[in-house]
């Protein structure tokens, strides 16, 4: 088995008759993501969820497979057809991570789609909601589509045959497509036609008022799909030929493309050019067609797109489940998880008050502003329950407009395309404040808008870098240069979350914001780091990858291990995203072997085996999914009663510790503490949105016992935040 030996030499054993780099003490990272994704999905068949939330839970898995198959998959076929074999810490090749995606994989998205069709659509039917098809419709139905067809989606289409003449079409990633058979009745010859769906036109046609009908039932909206309302039309593309068979299929492309940046002289010219490249070079690494499908043309596409047959899904009904999303736009709230609106941070809610009596932000001499407030003492945020507009949004405004402020330096890795943070910065650099701001360009599928925004701050005249040579900035972080009297004051946020106002409605995140010298210095160095030459090796209070936080993790870990050894309690409480990282397993396995008590809240990946009796029997596992996605990362060592406790961008993965830049901030102050512990213990507690990952690697989500109330974690944080306020 080929290990990494660096990673074998670290590990020390406590047990000698146990090897920790075994591959059965590790689970697959592929396929932990897949039983992660079923978790998704199992929300969609999960009836105490309202019934257009589950809707939104199925197209959030068709939307993760996308990626997932998109950048995993296509990596493993990628080193399949390059001839590596080399082993990785589970002990599987390229080809059987391949074989193994495919057999979970295909029963679950054949559960996914038969669901959509036998149960959905019957339970929206019931509320109203019908979404029809052809053969469903009147003729007036039909005469207002074909109708639709001629004035808006017949101008747009654009058959393409196959033919000695014509080659087989390049077809767009992810595009939704009609193969057609037409025959010329003069000669006899059949042609095989792709005929595309207009991704820029409404996915569902909606009837106008008066034709919203259904027999004897109560109507909010009828519609069709796009795809049915073109192949009923088929004949007006078609003029004099006979229709002898359509059916709908889905094209899903590799779109990993690694830029070489060390032999790019532009890094932006670079990424856009690969950013085409992923829209129509990639290689096929999926084909979804509707199981009614000819074996003329299954074999066609299969032959053109150069698509393997284990890489063929024969599907029943609707293809592309990501616009199920479509649904949630309906006025049936009744059908939907109460709303919930922020609520502001309560150190916060008078200086938000008194921003909101002027049209703009102006502060006034000596005023109640955002700094003052921050001077008096640290702020923990906790989103989406404590409202983001009205805390870093509010700094980063207030900032632009202060006069006193100097410079704003901050990490920008994915945010919305209208953010009012853009428009602060803009606002800033027009203010001749310096304004520096890192852009990471290789931030996946959001490649095309970051450079777009990044220009629009350059043309502003903010200072732009786009990214390091070999190295991805994950950190969330933000610096505020102050001049206060004689003296400057640094302000700091350094949060978990990305910038963006829309996902951090979505995405529970933390958020520090403070003054203290020392993280302030720290964020001086790291920006330095970032836009300048400096080789920063040393930092304050913070943990920074890849310089010194991978050290830094295993010795905390290991501090656990030596106060078990000594006696003491050991106890480590992590949240993140995904655990992978070798290193960091093999040392949790010691501190397990030697007593320390460790609980794990890993939302996605976790390789990490569980209560294996001698290695991992103190190590306890739980996923939680719901209403929002968990992406908060806490770490919280107990160091014999004297608790370290960290919250940042980082998981516990090798891109994390060692390819990317991230920083980790420790929280001090004993009333964050007991907050952030809390927090913890809340979702260790959860008894409805939780998921114990057991030793076999199966994942058994818990239920209130009898008699037991249900234990949300969401809902119980949302009336925790609604305590604080009143």
């Amino acid at each position: 088995m080929l290990l990494d030996k660096k990673f074998m030499t670290k590990v020390k054993k406590i047990n000698p008759e146990i090897n920790l780099t075994h591959p059965q003490y590790y689970f697959n990272r592929e396929l932990s993501w897949l039983e992660f994704n079923y978790r998704v999905l199992h929300e969609s068949f999960n009836s105490r969820n309202p019934l257009l939330e589950r809707l939104k839970f199925s197209a959030i898995f068709s939307s993760n497979l996308d990626e997932f198959l998109m950048v995993r998959g296509s990596t493993l076929q990628e080193q399949v057809r390059a001839g590596v074999s080399q082993l990785t810490p589970d002990g599987r090749t390229p080809q059987q991570q391949l074989d193994e995606i495919e057999q979970r994989l295909r029963p679950l998205v054949t559960e996914q789609h038969q669901y959509f069709e036998r149960e959905f659509k019957p339970q929206l039917a019931a509320v109203g909601v019908h979404l029809l098809d052809y053969s469903d419709l009147d003729r007036e139905q039909r005469l207002y589509l074909q109708n639709y067809f001629e004035k808006r989606v017949f101008p747009i289409l654009t058959p393409l045959a196959v033919d000695p003449g014509h080659p087989f079409p390049r077809m767009a990633n992810l595009s939704l497509n009609l193969a057609v058979i037409v025959k010329n009745p003069k000669n006899g010859m059949e042609h095989f036609v792709r005929v595309k769906v207009p991704h820029m036109l409404p996915r569902f046609v909606t009837f106008p008022q008066e034709l919203q009908r259904v027999n004897k039932s109560q109507i909010v909206w009828v519609g069709v799909p796009l795809e049915q309302v073109i192949a009923h039309n088929l004949s007006s593309l078609f003029s004099g030929m006979n229709i002898q068979e359509y059916c709908f299929f889905r094209v899903t492309r590799d779109a990993d493309f690694p830029v070489q940046e060390d032999r790019a002289d532009d890094l932006l010219l670079a990424i856009q050019a690969e950013i085409s490249k992923r829209y129509l070079e990639g290689f096929v690494v999926r084909l979804e067609i509707q199981a009614s499908a000819s074996e003329l043309v299954k074999q066609t596409l299969k032959q053109g797109l150069e698509v393997g047959e284990n890489d063929i899904y024969e599907l029943e009904g609707l293809l592309n489940l990501n616009d199920l999303m479509f649904f949630l736009s309906l006025p049936l709230p009744e059908l939907k998880d109460k709303p919930w609106t922020p609520v502001i941070p309560p150190p916060l809610k008078l200086v938000n008050q008194l921003a909101r009596q002027k049209e703009i932000f102006q502060l006034e001499e000596n005023g109640e502003d955002i700094f003052s407030v921050i001077r008096r003492g640290d702020i923990l945020l906790h989103h989406p329950y404590e409202s983001f507009s009205d805390s870093v949004e509010l700094l980063i405004t207030q900032a632009a407009n202060d006069p006193k402020v100097l410079a704003i330096k901050m990490t920008l890795y994915r945010t919305s395309s209208d953010s009012p943070i853009i428009r602060a910065l803009i606002r800033a650099a027009e203010n001749r404040k310096q304004v520096a701001v890192l852009v990471e360009l290789k931030a996946r599928f959001d490649e095309q808008s970051n450079i777009n925004w990044a220009k629009k701050l350059e043309d502003a005249g903010v200072h732009i870098v786009y990214g390091l040579i070999g190295l991805k900035t994950h950190t969330k972080t933000l610096l505020v240069v102050r001049q206060e009297g004689e003296e400057i004051r640094r302000y700091v946020h350094i949060g978990t979350g990305n910038y963006n106002s829309k996902t951090a409605k979505l995405y529970t995140d933390l958020g520090l914001l403070s003054c203290q010298e020392e993280l302030g210095a720290d964020l001086t160095d790291l920006f330095n780091y970032l836009t300048g030459c400096s080789q920063q090796q040393s930092y304050r209070k913070l943990l920074v990858a890849p310089v010194n936080m991978r050290t830094r993790m295993i010795a905390m870990i290991r501090r656990e291990i030596d106060h078990a050894r000594q006696g003491n309690s050991g106890r480590i409480l992590a949240k993140m995203n995904s655990l992978v990282d070798p290193e960091i397993i093999a040392t949790l396995y010691e501190a397990s072997q030697a007593g320390v008590e460790i609980d794990l809240i890993i939302r996605g990946i976790c390789c990490l085996r569980p209560g294996l009796e001698g290695v991992s029997e103190n190590i306890r596992v739980i996923s939680v999914i719901g209403r929002y996605l968990e992406h908060s990362r806490i770490f919280c060592f107990h160091n014999n009663g004297e608790e370290e406790i960290y919250i940042g961008s980082a998981d516990w993965m090798p891109r994390n510790l060692d390819r990317r830049v991230e920083a980790i901030t420790p929280i001090e102050l004993p009333e964050m503490v007991r907050q952030l512990k809390e927090i913890l213990q809340i979702m260790l507690s959860d008894n409805c949105q939780a998921w114990e990952l057991h030793s076999d690697g199966n994942y058994v989500q818990r239920v209130p016992g009898k008699d037991e109330p249900e234990r949300r974690t969401h809902n119980i944080l949302m009336e925790k935040t609604l305590e604080k306020v009143s």
